[in-house]
């Protein structure tokens, strides 16, 4: 019973980390091709990946590094890198896609680390 639950736990952590690499991915790929990818399903593939993430691949210690990084992220996502010669409309993108990818994950574990925090 126990080596079935470690198996199912195991194989969810690795559907989540084929989940970041897929949705990192997707963020930059689709950054290259933002006329032509329609902007609803490029979201929703980006939320559903990064809700996948959120809620099978983190650990008790990697809790706090990655709320910090997804602050980081957001923040970043406010800067107009539009400005900035040739490849600035490509990196605004690419950290808006990836700001949405990180969102729903950061969501989630917020959520479940104020549970834990109530609870104790």
């Amino acid at each position: 019973m126990a080596s079935k639950r470690v198996t199912a736990t195991v194989e969810l952590h690795r559907l989540a980390h084929y989940a970041f690499l897929a949705g990192l991915l997707v963020a930059i790929i689709a950054a290259g091709f933002r006329s032509y990818i329609e902007p609803q399903i490029l979201v929703t593939t980006l939320v559903i990946l990064g809700s996948l993430v959120g809620a099978f691949n983190l650990t008790a210690k990697e809790t706090i590094p990655f709320l910090v990084a997804s602050i980081a992220l957001m923040l970043a996502g406010i800067v107009n890198l539009g400005l900035i010669p040739i490849i600035g409309q490509f990196l605004r993108s690419a950290l808006q896609n990836i700001v949405v990818f990180v969102v729903p994950g950061a969501i989630l574990l917020g959520m479940k680390t104020i549970w834990k925090l109530a609870r104790d």
